[in-house]
């Protein structure tokens, strides 16, 4: 965590956004105060200030890869209060990439065994699509409506709907980087001409009208990315080391050169969501070793500029879904391996780090927050979370639907988080059974706990689950003073609604 020596004038407010310690756009001097153990707001030149990473506090996560469990899996940063969540076990591959669903409800990856994994965020389930041979390398793409992968194996392009389970099946040999066109009936592919020439392709995705796009008579097309607005493509040409980027502008056919880094070794393109701009990681060397720079540039390669430095030799960069910022892997250590997750705010461009532990592979920002959410406020219990949209106000503190409710409340105690746990979870009236379990974790650097109930709790109590935090600072409700949030809710929804907690 890096430190900051006070200077004449300062004060914890203008610390904080000098050093993008914000969450929600607004300064988020309050952590550094807690951090460094302040009992008050006053500081004093010379003084020596840790500066903590805060939380973005905005909807979305960012799904990565991660040993940081034990085994390469499937995680979440939740961007609201700073939470990960690991999401799968035992699945995940140091190969596997997360492809986001456009409505962020569900996510694709291969991984153990080569097998196509699809992840529903609704139901925290996980169904197995598919096998390949070599899971290293796979590209999958969702259809607009997410409900339909495309992607190549067997010599095949494979349309699999996710909903109903059918497959189609167009032949094509050695096809890569297949993906949707916007309108949700063409697809865009990469595969050898009958000359043996990386070509791009487009297709119906009943098999039909497939025209050649390209007239390559050079090197292979890789990593092949059509704009967001289907009207740009980016590939990367002739190999791993020698990268250069290039784009075509599909209605005219123009050619546009991206002159990248000073290695020519440009890796990870990827387009912004308004299909502007390009995002990339460009290999450079100095004495201390290898590094790279992450650079963005307009779709014809025009205003080229370093953006932010990490200390690996490439690393995937993924965009905010408004464009505005940048998340990319650092932290490599001897063997190459980043341990990091930083994020860039292209209008204050000072790195802030999301995630850090363990080796990190591979991100993808979510698209867009789930439609079916909404956000719950209470400025009295200074809270913020997320619920269904379709459940409905009882109280001010109770909400309930069809399918689950929550209800919040604040325990005044002077003793620690977990014997506060552990008297509600063994409450007398055994309001979570004989047997509840009970699950630490953290939020915006605060204790936090979940206590879920055993197979006997009585029927009464609709399946309810609780979480309990501790205030960074107690809250004073009616004249009391609270040192604890307590969330209920059903076991279903318990860790959803908790994953999206934010402490105001």
């Amino acid at each position: 965590m890096p430190y900051y020596v006070v200077q004449p004038g300062d004060t914890l407010f203008q610390i904080a956004r000098r050093f993008n310690v914000t969450t929600g756009g607004q300064s988020n001097f309050e952590l550094i105060r807690v951090t460094n153990g302040l009992t008050s707001y006053t500081i004093y030149p010379g003084m020596r200030l840790r500066i903590p990473y805060a939380p973005p506090g905005e909807s979305g996560s960012i799904a990565y890869i991660s040993n940081r469990g034990g085994e390469f899996d499937l995680w979440l940063y939740n961007l609201g209060n700073g939470v990960n969540r690991q999401i799968t076990s035992t699945l995940g591959e140091s190969y596997s990439v997360p492809f986001w669903s456009p409505d962020s409800s569900k996510i694709a990856f291969v991984g153990k065994n080569g097998i196509l994994y699809v992840f529903s965020l609704g139901t925290n389930k996980v169904a197995q699509i598919d096998q390949f041979s070599e899971g290293l390398g796979v590209f999958l793409d969702w259809s607009p409506d997410s409900q339909k992968l495309v992607y190549n194996n067997r010599n095949t392009i494979i349309l699999y709907n996710t909903v109903t389970h059918q497959a189609q099946t167009i032949s094509q040999p050695n096809a890569t980087d297949v993906q949707w066109f916007p309108n949700g009936v063409e697809l865009l592919y990469q595969a050898p001409d009958q000359n043996g020439v990386s070509q791009l392709f487009r297709i119906r995705i009943d098999g039909s009208e497939k025209v050649q796009i390209t007239h390559n008579t050079g090197g292979r097309h890789n990593h092949v990315r059509l704009s967001p607005d289907g009207n740009y493509v980016l590939f990367t040409t002739p190999g791993a080391s020698i990268s250069l980027i290039f784009t075509i502008n599909l209605s005219t056919g123009d050619l546009f050169e991206v002159r990248g880094g000073p290695l020519a070794k440009n890796y990870f393109p990827t387009w912004s969501p308004n299909s502007q701009d390009i995002a990339f990681s460009a290999t450079a060397f100095e004495d201390r070793g290898n590094f790279s720079l992450i650079r963005t540039t307009g779709r014809h390669g025009d205003n080229e500029r370093t953006r932010a430095i990490s200390n690996c030799f490439a690393t995937p960069v993924t965009w905010s879904p408004d464009g505005g910022k940048l998340a990319y892997l650092s932290g490599c250590k001897a063997q190459g391996q980043a341990s990091e997750i930083l994020m860039l705010n292209l209008t204050h461009p000072v790195p802030i780090r999301l995630v850090a532990g363990g080796t990190i592979t591979a991100l993808e920002w979510s698209p867009a927050p789930s439609a079916n959410l909404n956000r719950y406020t209470n400025p009295i219990f200074k809270v913020s979370f997320q619920y269904p949209a379709h459940w409905v106000r009882i109280t001010d503190e109770r909400y309930e639907g069809s399918d689950g409710f929550f209800q919040i409340g604040a325990i005044a105690s002077g003793d620690n988080i977990d014997t506060v746990c552990h008297n509600e979870a063994f409450h007398q009236l055994l309001p979570y059974g004989t047997q509840p379990r009970i699950v630490t974790t953290n939020i915006q650097n605060q204790d936090v706990c979940y206590i879920f109930p055993s197979e006997d709790q009585p029927p009464e109590m609709n399946n309810q689950a609780a979480l309990i935090v501790r205030y960074p600072t107690p809250v004073v409700i009616g004249g009391t003073r609270y040192q604890y949030f307590i969330l209920w809710a059903d076991q279903g929804h318990i860790t959803e609604i908790g994953g999206s907690l934010v402490l105001l």
